[in-house]
């Protein structure tokens, strides 16, 4: 657990990272891990001085089972607002699913780091049904009405409604899987997209930087790795040239 600045932490639950964003008396929380990693989630509130019932809003920057693994929890539970881009709605729903499978994971078993990976998830619960029940597009363009009024920022490709989120009066930039800093089944260090093979849309994917690009944000917080300081162009920058031409399909 990472303070990054005044009220606003990066936490790293089993491999991905959530963030708690308070003020005063109430909390932001931008996805929530893996469905194993419940028990540290309460625990990251808890050390910040808030209960599960402080949340004011979880904020999903996309529906894959390792960053929602609480967010029906704290809803049906304790009444938190779960929010999306109106793209993610139904993939929280689970209408459908833009999650790599089984089958894509044992295509790639060879290259490294992917069955530990697995494995891990597997254990961590990343095969779990995690459905959102009522999930709720954002209410109106422009920054939200939650603590640290953080502006959805579309950067589709990972899924289609990818989100990242913005705190303009911070610097900080929250990417998601937009644009991370590591993960297990990558070798490279730095900003970077995540390897192929998690992506719904890989083309749209890196398309996306473009987008991240034209923020003013000196601080990312990612899906996966650790706080990166440092302007996000330079950053995308970088994530681009490690990028390279996409990968053959399998």
């Amino acid at each position: 657990m990472v303070q990054v600045e005044a009220g606003v932490h990066l936490v790293t639950g089993r491999n991905t990272n959530w963030v708690i964003v308070r003020e005063g008396d109430a909390v932001t929380l931008v996805d929530t891990g893996y469905p194993r990693d419940r028990e540290l989630l309460l625990a990251s509130l808890d050390a910040v001085g808030a209960a599960p019932s402080s949340v004011a809003a979880v904020l999903i920057t996309h529906a894959h089972s390792d960053h929602i693994g609480s967010a029906e929890f704290l809803r049906a539970e304790h009444g938190v607002p779960v929010l999306a881009h109106r793209a993610e709605v139904p993939h929280a729903r689970r209408d459908f699913l833009h999650q790599i499978s089984v089958g894509r994971v044992l295509a790639n078993g060879l290259r490294p780091g992917v069955l530990p990976w697995a494995v891990h998830a597997l254990r961590s619960g990343g095969t779990r049904e995690t459905p959102v029940a009522e999930p709720r597009e954002f209410p109106s363009p422009g920054p939200l009405d939650v603590p640290g009024r953080p502006v959805p920022v579309h950067t589709p490709g990972h899924t289609d409604g990818h989100c990242a989120y913005h705190l303009p009066h911070t610097g900080i930039l929250i990417t998601g899987d937009a644009l991370v800093c590591a993960h297990p089944t990558s070798p490279l260090h730095g900003p970077q997209l995540l390897p192929d093979m998690f992506h719904h849309d890989r083309a749209r994917a890196l398309a996306s930087l473009a987008t991240l690009e034209e923020l003013d944000a000196d601080v990312l917080l990612p899906g996966h790795g650790p706080v990166h300081r440092g302007a996000v162009r330079a950053a995308v920058r970088h994530a681009r040239e490690q990028a390279g031409p996409a990968a053959p399909a399998r």
